[in-house]
């Protein structure tokens, strides 16, 4: 098993809601271009995807659209059972 390598400071973790030693690590690396997705699995990293940094908006854009058309059915759902 290789020991995990430092997080740099321009990246995040989130850790995955089946528990914590499951986690995505963010990381931007502005010499390549690129932000580094991968997936962590205790300390081992079990996969990577490199984004390049012209894309990065339209992933927020699809997360961010994603989450809003998630709050809005779950609003409706909540206003539906409350009647």
């Amino acid at each position: 098993m290789q020991p995990v390598s430092p997080l740099p400071a321009t990246g995040e973790v989130f850790l995955d809601a089946r528990g914590p030693e499951r986690a995505l690590r963010v990381t931007w690396h502005p010499e390549a271009d690129v932000v580094v997705l991968s997936l962590w699995s205790g300390g081992v990293c079990t996969g990577t995807f490199r984004l390049p940094f012209d894309e990065v908006p339209d992933l927020v854009e699809a997360l961010r659209s994603s989450l809003a058309s998630a709050f809005d059915v779950t609003r409706a759902a909540r206003h539906d059972s409350a009647c």
